[in-house]
Formats: structure tokens, C-alpha cells, sequence
């Protein structure tokens, strides 16, 4: 059918809006064909319009029948628009609809911890195991378990011998060394966890052509630096007297730093508040500011010279989208005064985002660089042309010197409201560094606060330390670097600069 065809070119070529038109003929056509309502869904989704999104994927589910392998896909769309328990009945129906897909157990099992529900995921992973027992998923899921329930010996024994084994998925084969490495971490074994990962991170460069995402990051990296090496204080002060007074319902804050500098524990504080709503990595900076088409410079014409002259109607309809993607995941409307925007990657963009929102309230987290360095080391997440640094200790610290050299070059500029927060004052008295970032965002330090851990049982947190920040403050990764001093050695002489500029010389 030609139309489907073109609408999904549309859809796959990043015009959802466009997509959308035909989609909607096309399901007043076929009204119970259920791949169609997924695929309006997604269109919908795109164009930020998520009550028809919503709509389109009940509906798909409503006619998805036994068709597992869809429903697994129409749980992963509501992970991605962070509608939780409607990813996770749709993962329950598909296990229930067809018991031989792996897929389906794996991901609910994932969820239910995600959830803090180990009881939950541990029967579902047994289950898993006891209809079959030599799948590498389950196996390495088990062992990821055992680890969160601090049981490291047995955690460590099934990862050698799922490694022995030889998994045939190629992320469970590198996954259950880059597990391994962490056990070993928590189990006071240094050298052998260092070995884990350097043989995890080569397995990735095997299976997949690193150079690529290297050189985009590189080249998108080069264009930063361009465009904030022309950056003038007069421009930000230009920025914030043509911004319109009282913009919006909410005021802006943005929580960014490195990634592993502190900032999940930090939002967790703040979201504590009553009177403000934290958003955690939301892709909402990157999908509607940073993509956005204005923002490419014309012939001739300087990233920065681009960035300057945005209309005002550009970015106010640039800041619109960005709310609504903001709050994709709140259900109704939300009375905090604040919205905290928490995502460490857009901080080598920030002078992006104050020229869209320029009286937006700047929190810096800082940590350790050594500290910084090795706990990125240790992550093992989705590889994009961000996370490909981490692949080796050369390029962890390149990222960590490119995107902190963003924040330092802003910090000089100055011009727009801004505080830096040290992972250890966190750490060291929490109240004393809560109360400080509070009252920075307008607001009055509230007891329960201190209590934030209690905050984050309750809810999903998506950054990589979900787990971490549902305890009390702990000291315990304060200094981790020590441990790893002999791996660092070649790269002290590149990290001296931010120790001494940030306060760790």
C-alpha cells in the first residue's frame, strides 16, 4: 500500500508530524489492525502529541491478539515514554501469551528490579531458568541479581562460569565480564577487575565499529568548541534582556556535570521539595532544542552567528516543545513552582539552552576527576557516540576534559545564574549542601529532604545509579580512584589542570 509506505518513510525519516496525516487515513481504513495503531502510536509520540500516542497504543494492544513479539515492542515504546506499568502489562501478556519467549521474561524480570521488586524478579528469572536452563540471558540476569543482593561470591561463580560456557548473544558475552569486573570491585579484587573490563570493552570494539561513533563525537565535539570559543559576555546579557519576563507556568533549573559526578544523588535531594518536579535524563533537550533545524548555520555563516540570531517566535516555540517533552511522564498537571531538568550530557550544551530559556538556574555537580574518571570506567550502558568514550581510559578522560572545558569556558563568560556543588560536601553534610542548593532555586529547605531516599523507593530513577540513590549517604566511593591509581598514572598529568581548577589539587 503506497500511502503506508509513505508514511512510513515519514516516520523513519524524522517527520512524524507529516506521518501522522496518512496514518490516520490509513486506520480509518483498517481500524483493527493492530501494527498500524503501533505505528500512529510512534508517528504521535514524535510529534509530541503523547494522549493520542496513548491512545493509538491501547488500541494496538486491544487488537495485538497472541502477537508477543508486538506487544514486547508496544511495552518498549511506553518504556520510552516512561508509562511504567503500561510497559509492564504489556511484557506480562506477551510472557503469558507465548511462555517460550525469552524476551518477554527477561524484560519484566528487568523491570520488576528497576521497580525494586527482587522478589518479583527473582522468581521470574528461576522461572526463566527452570524452562531453559542454559539461556545466556537468564544465566547473566541471575548473577546481576545476586550482585544486588551483595551476594558476590555466588555472583561471581556463575558469571565464570557463564564466561567458561561462551554466551552466544555478543551482549551477555561482554556484559558478564564487565559484570564480573564490578563483583570483583565490591569484592576488594582490583587488578583481576581491571583485567574484567579491559577484556569486556575490547569484545565491544569487535563487535561493533567503534571508529565511527568516535569520529561523529569528535567532529560534534569540534563544532561545540567552535561555537563557545565565540561566545561573548555581551551576547549572554543580550540573551537575558530580550527574554520575555514571567515566560511559562514553571520556573527552569538545569542539573548537569559530568556523568558520576553526584548529580543523581543531588536531584534526588531536590525532588524531595514539594515544590519542585526533577525530570531524570530526559531526552527532551536533545529531541526539541538541540535537533532543532534552526539551529544550523547558513552558508557562510558561524554555528554561534546561528545560535544569536534565533527569532523570538523560533524559541518560543523551541521552549514549548521542550516543556511538553519535559513532562511526557507526568500524569495531569503538577503544582511545583520549579521543573529541574537533571542530565549531565547537555551540560557541553548549555549555551544552547540559555538562549532558549536565558534566566534558567544553573547547578554544576563536581567530584573528584580521578573519582569521575574510573566510575565512568566502570559503566556499562547503551553505546552511542557519547558512551563510546568509555570504552578506554585515554578517551574517558578526553570526554571528561572536553565536556568540562564547556563548563569552565561558560563559568568564565558568566551572565546568567549559576552554583557548583562538590560531591563530597554532599556527602560530608548533606543538609548544609541541600539547604545551600535549595535556597539557590527559590525555595525554603524542607526536613524531609534529608530523607530523600524514602522519595526515591517510590518511584522508577532511570540514571545508571537508580540503585545507589535509594540508600542513605554513604562515603564509600569517595577516593574509589586509589584503588585504581596505577591505571590512572599515564593520565594524572592531563587531569592536573581540573583538580587544581575545581579544588581537588
Amino acid at each position: 500500500m503506497e500511502r503506508w509506505r509513505k508514511a512510513q518513510a515519514q516516520l523513519l525519516g524524522g517527520q512524524p508530524a507529516l506521518a501522522l496525516d496518512g496514518y490516520q487515513v490509513l486506520i480509518r481504513r483498517y481500524p483493527k489492525l493492530a501494527t498500524l495503531w503501533f505505528e500512529l502510536g510512534n508517528a504521535a509520540a514524535g510529534a509530541l502529541d503523547f494522549p493520542l500516542a496513548n491512545k493509538a497504543y491501547r488500541r494496538a494492544r486491544e487488537f495485538a491478539g497472541s502477537n508477543a513479539s508486538l506487544l514486547g515492542m508496544i511495552g518498549q515504546q511506553y518504556q520510552n515514554l516512561r508509562q511504567l506499568n503500561d510497559a509492564r502489562a504489556c511484557y506480562e501478556r506477551a510472557m503469558k501469551v507465548d511462555p517460550e519467549l525469552v524476551d518477554a521474561r527477561i524484560n519484566l524480570a528487568v523491570w520488576f528490579e528497576k521497580e525494586r521488586r527482587f522478589d518479583e524478579a527473582w522468581e521470574c528469572i528461576r522461572e526463566c531458568l527452570a524452562k531453559f536452563p542454559n539461556d545466556d540471558q537468564a544465566r547473566y540476569f541471575e548473577a546481576f541479581l545476586l550482585h544486588r543482593r551483595n551476594d558476590h561470591e555466588e555472583a561471581e561463580r556463575k558469571l565464570r562460569d557463564l564466561i567458561k560456557d561462551g554466551p552466544r548473544y555478543p551482549y551477555v558475552k561482554y556484559s558478564a565480564r564487565h559484570l564480573l569486573g564490578a563483583v570483583l570491585d565490591r569484592m576488594g579484587q582490583h587488578a583481576e577487575a581491571m583485567k574484567c573490563l579491559l577484556e569486556a570493552k575490547e569484545l565491544v570494539r569487535t563487535i561493533t565499529d567503534t571508529s565511527l561513533l568516535e569520529k561523529a563525537y569528535d567532529e560534534t565535539q569540534g563544532s561545540r568548541r567552535e561555537q563557545l570559543d565565540a561566545l561573548t559576555p555581551a551576547m549572554i546579557r543580550s540573551w537575558r534582556e530580550a527574554a520575555a519576563v514571567g515566560e511559562g507556568k514553571y520556573r527552569h533549573a538545569f542539573l548537569g556535570g559530568h556523568p558520576r559526578s553526584g548529580t543523581t544523588l543531588v536531584e534526588q535531594i531536590l525532588d524531595a521539595h514539594p515544590g519542585l518536579l526533577a525530570l531524570d535524563e530526559s531526552v527532551a533537550v536533545s529531541q526539541e532544542i538541540l535537533s532543532d533545524p534552526a539551529l544550523v548555520p547558513g552558508e557562510g555563516e558561524t554555528a554561534a552567528a546561528a545560535l544569536d540570531r534565533l527569532a523570538p517566535e523560533v524559541r518560543a516555540d523551541m521552549r514549548r516543545r521542550y516543556v511538553k517533552s519535559l513532562l511526557r511522564e507526568v500524569s495531569g498537571s503538577s503544582s511545583a513552582k520549579v521543573l529541574l531538568d537533571k542530565n549531565p550530557s547537555p551540560t557541553a550544551s548549555l549555551n544552547v539552552m540559555l538562549r532558549v530559556i536565558p534566566e534558567l538556574k544553573v547547578i554544576i555537580a563536581l567530584r573528584d576527576p580521578r573519582d569521575v574518571v574510573i566510575s565512568c570506567f566502570f559503566l556499562n550502558i547503551m553505546l552511542n557516540a557519547t558512551n563510546v568514550n568509555f570504552l578506554g581510559m585515554e578517551r574517558t578522560v578526553k570526554h571528561y576534559k572536553d565536556l568540562m572545558d564547556a563548563w569552565l569556558r561558560l563559568r568564565d563568560v558568566g551572565g546568567f545564574d549559576w552554583i557548583e556543588s562538590r560531591y563530597e560536601d554532599v556527602v560530608k553534610n548533606t543538609e548544609a549542601e541541600g539547604r545551600r542548593l535549595t535556597g539557590f532555586l527559590g525555595l525554603e529547605w524542607r526536613d524531609e529532604q534529608m530523607r530523600f531516599f524514602e522519595t526515591a523507593r517510590r518511584k522508577v530513577v532511570f540514571a545508571p545509579t537508580y540503585h545507589d540513590v535509594t540508600q542513605p549517604v554513604y562515603a564509600k566511593a569517595v577516593g574509589r580512584w586509589e584503588a585504581y591509581a596505577g591505571a590512572l598514572e599515564p593520565h594524572q598529568e592531563a587531569l592536573a589542570p581540573y583538580l587544581e581548577a575545581f579544588g581537588y589539587a
